[in-house]
């Protein structure tokens, strides 16, 4: 049986996702703020503790993609290979190293969501939305000082993030939470259902053919709102740093395990 994920066929061709490296490009929208510490503290399970400088921090992420694998026949059916997502990447220290660690994440395509399983990312599905950049017309902001940007998030049919942004000019720098190698947990309930796991790994990876573009910065506000089946609103602002905005390209093709 052939396929790099489920389902596994004869020829592998349902698969939902091929095999890596994958290959991604978009745009990307960050908004850094400062929370209270100890609720990223109460993110990171053992033995996971907060980073040493700026514990609190916090980088709320939008990304409107297209992504491929190395045969690039997705390009060609762009249903196969849109989708945008929205994270939550905070820091923290793993034997001395600090890591950045997406602890939310939503996404609105289903081979999205099964490629971050295989990565250690909790995505889950979402309704997401970012105001896309023009360079012709009035139908959008230029990026260009007074450029004003919104983004949202719904989940399980509520709103439970709203985002602006307004470009003041470029910057030298794309935000400092989420420039590290992710550390992740890759988590596996056994089939007993006796609050054992099955796969426990810990793991590390960072992209590679990193293209970027030129980094803008502005002023930006976030507001997180609470739902029954969201807790993303317990990081809540209690300062803002500053939003960026910049186009991407980077390629994966595997981490490292660190445990498990």
């Amino acid at each position: 049986m052939k396929g790099f994920m489920f389902p596994r066929t004869p020829s592998g061709r349902s698969s939902i996702v091929p095999p890596p490296p994958w290959h991604y490009s978009g745009d990307m929208l960050v908004v850094e703020y400062r929370t209270h510490p100890e609720r990223v503290a109460e993110l990171l399970p053992s033995p996971l503790e907060p980073a040493d400088d700026d514990p609190g921090a916090v980088a709320m992420i939008w990304a409107d993609w297209q992504s491929c694998s190395d045969s690039f026949e997705e390009i060609l059916d762009p249903v196969r290979s849109q989708y945008k997502e929205a994270f939550v990447v905070v820091r923290c220290k793993y034997r001395g190293e600090t890591y950045s660690r997406c602890v939310y994440i939503w996404v609105d395509k289903d081979f999205a969501l099964v490629r971050g399983y295989h990565q250690g990312y909790p995505k889950k599905m979402g309704d997401i939305w970012m105001t896309r950049p023009v360079s012709v017309g009035r139908a959008g902001p230029k990026l260009e000082p007074g450029g004003k940007f919104g983004a949202t998030v719904s989940a399980a049919g509520r709103r439970i993030v709203d985002a602006t942004f307004t470009l003041t000019g470029e910057s030298e720098s794309f935000g400092f939470v989420n420039g590290l190698p992710m550390l992740h947990h890759r988590w596996m309930p056994a089939i007993e259902s006796d609050g054992t796991d099955a796969l426990h790994d810990i793991v590390t990876m960072r992209g590679y053919d990193v293209e970027l573009g030129p980094a803008f910065r502005g002023e930006a506000s976030l507001e997180l709102q609470p739902s029954p089946s969201e807790e993303v609103s317990r990081l809540e602002p209690v300062e803002m740093i500053a939003g960026y905005w910049r186009s991407v390209g980077t390629s994966w093709r595997q981490g490292t395990t660190l445990d498990g």
